[in-house]
């Protein structure tokens, strides 16, 4: 893969780092294609999104993707927590 993409997620806490690491960790593998990746690490209160991808175009559906998912595990959590 050519291109990279690098998104950190701060949260207040390391478990709601947690949360919203588990909540898309089951979509590694199960949506990426043939011209994009993407992969998970957390460290903390911090969680990294790495989406890799072929080409520009790849790479650019990858965020959207990736950053929606990450989104809506950040509002349910928030939805839960109230």
């Amino acid at each position: 893969m050519d291109h990279e993409a690098v998104f950190e997620c701060d949260y207040p806490d390391a478990e709601r780092a947690r949360r919203v690491e588990r909540a898309v960790a089951v979509e590694v593998g199960d949506i990426e294609g043939d011209r994009t990746t993407a992969s998970l690490d957390r460290d903390g209160a911090t969680l990294t999104v790495t989406v890799t991808a072929a080409d520009l175009v790849a790479l650019r559906a990858g965020c959207n993707t990736w950053l929606s998912l990450v989104a809506v595990a950040e509002d349910c959590g928030a939805a839960l927590a109230d």
